[in-house]
């Protein structure tokens, strides 16, 4: 019988067990994946401590996976048994070898893209593309802040606002980190366990501030970064790796300049299908173009998934990380 990973309670990475399940046939509308890699996100860990909670448990976490679809079930027409398939969103259910997924949710891959590179890319990839299209319109003369910058969505981020023409400013942990960071485009990196990274994004351009600053760290960045900002900027919370953000004042938002703040998800920029397909469409593009690389950091047995969670969450990771199945 198949296996996946299972959680049948909320906590550390140690409650992430391989066991047995069979994922039954696909129902009308539905398709069956039989997976070659799984993405490792850090909303899984949100998942697995009950942060973001799940709709019940027993659950399988993981919301990102590429493989080839071997069963449809009735009235199935976005895809077809045998395709290369990737996905990333809602449902969550990506850590197993085999898994049931509504067929309106998976894209078909084009034949230059690995499903190892497909899973490392879809869910932070289409991130990047709703961050820097759908949240502001970067190009030319935009000046923007990526905290995590060498992380998975920080590096897509980086090259991608590059090839879109504008200035990049990024914070990473260490001075190795800000070398990747520069590697793929960061013009800026700001290693914030050496210096305050408000004051210097304010020497960088000139004391204006940036136009927009992209969080995923949440509670530890997030009042400095609005003070990054030039006036009428947007700050774009979409994360919080070191923990929520507390209740705020939103006066605050006209005090530092009527700035304007946003709390976006992937699921709700491409909760229907034609803005599915517009958005992987966009980021297999660059990818196939060459203005944008995956990074893999590192891979990881699906089976040792809780290993993979003790790193993610201890910042050993660069890039993009992946759960590998078969």
């Amino acid at each position: 019988m198949p296996k996946a990973i299972r959680i049948h309670q909320h906590g550390g990475p140690e409650v992430l067990k391989w066991e047995e399940m069979d994922p039954g046939k696909p129902g009308p509308g539905e398709a069956l994946v039989r997976q070659e890699a799984v993405g490792l996100n850090y909303i899984d860990v949100y998942h697995r401590t009950g942060l973001y909670p799940l709709p019940s448990l027993p659950a399988t976490p993981g919301l990102e996976g590429a493989g080839v679809v071997v069963e449809i079930g009735e009235g199935v027409t976005e895809v077809a048994v045998g395709d290369r398939v990737a996905y990333a969103g809602m449902p969550v259910g990506a850590y197993a070898e085999i898994r049931r997924i509504p067929a309106h949710r998976l894209v078909r891959l084009p034949a230059e893209i690995s499903t190892l590179q497909a899973a490392a890319m879809m869910l932070q990839g289409m991130t990047a593309r709703y961050l820097l299209k759908g949240c502001w319109p970067v190009g030319p003369g935009t000046t923007l802040l990526i905290h995590a910058a060498a992380g998975g969505v920080g590096l897509i981020v980086c090259q991608w606002a590059k090839h879109l023409g504008a200035t990049v400013l990024g914070t990473v942990g260490t001075p190795e980190k800000a070398e990747v960071a520069r590697a793929h485009g960061c013009d800026h990196p700001i290693v914030y366990t050496k210096e305050k990274f408000a004051e210097r994004v304010k020497e960088i351009t000139g004391g204006r501030g940036v136009d927009v600053v992209y969080d995923s760290v949440g509670q530890a960045t997030f009042f400095s970064s609005l003070d990054c900002l030039r006036p009428m900027g947007i700050m774009v919370s979409f994360g919080q790796s070191s923990g929520p953000v507390p209740p705020i004042d939103i006066a605050l938002l006209a005090q530092k300049g009527s700035l304007f703040l946003t709390r976006p998800s992937l699921m709700t920029y491409t909760a229907r299908r034609e803005d599915l397909l517009a958005h992987a469409e966009d980021l297999f593009a660059v990818v196939q173009g060459g203005a944008v690389r995956i990074t893999i950091g590192r891979t990881y047995p699906l089976a040792e998934a809780s290993r993979a969670h003790r790193d993610l969450e201890g910042r050993k990771t660069t890039g993009s990380s992946v759960l590998t199945v078969g």
